[in-house]
């Protein structure tokens, strides 16, 4: 590292690259697939430790765009086809859902933000919201024990809840984001 000439302050590589330089830097070519898979430049990634670490760095910036990052200031850019990461498996105890996420992580179902698509898949905020999952087929089933119908009426076809800690929760029909 160099001195900055106007702040005395060492500087870093990046602080001398214009900002254009930089986003254009942070493109990747990496892709996640609606399957949670990885490719980059229309290659699978394959190498399991590398796919863990993906997983791991996921995270979005302020304004939705999802990315890897390492750290506050390092981070590249990445397609999201779906969702940021999948809920491979779920498990009730008592009147509550853990989820249990393709980066081996487990915790509590986000109740008020499950939602639903067309397809009737289910998705959720993880990561204290700052992400989203898609609830598969095997935790699907395992939640969809706590899913009734919201109410007797015909205007209510449509509408469903999950019964959870003592509460009913409404579930939402989710917009399709875009990445």
């Amino acid at each position: 590292m160099t001195a900055n000439r106007n702040s005395g302050r060492p500087s870093t590589p990046s602080s001398r690259l214009a900002p254009e330089l930089i986003e254009r830097l942070r493109q990747t070519g990496i892709r996640l697939d609606h399957n949670g898979r990885f490719w980059h430049e229309g290659v699978q990634v394959t190498h399991e430790g590398l796919q863990r670490a993906f997983l791991r760095w996921m995270d979005r910036l302020d304004d939705g765009r999802p990315i890897l990052r390492l750290d506050e200031h390092r981070y590249a850019f990445i397609d999201v086809e779906d969702a940021h990461l999948l809920a491979v498996s779920a498990r009730w105890e008592r009147d509550r859902v853990f989820l249990t996420l393709n980066d081996g992580s487990e915790e509590e179902l986000d109740y008020a933000t499950l939602r639903v698509d067309p397809d009737n898949a289910l998705y959720c905020a993880v990561r204290g919201g700052r992400l989203e999952a898609r609830i598969t087929t095997p935790a699907y089933y395992v939640v969809a024990e706590g899913i009734t119908a919201a109410g007797d009426s015909p205007s209510d076809d449509d509408l469903f809840v999950l019964v959870a800690c003592g509460r009913t929760f409404p579930i939402g029909q989710r917009i399709a984001r875009s990445s």
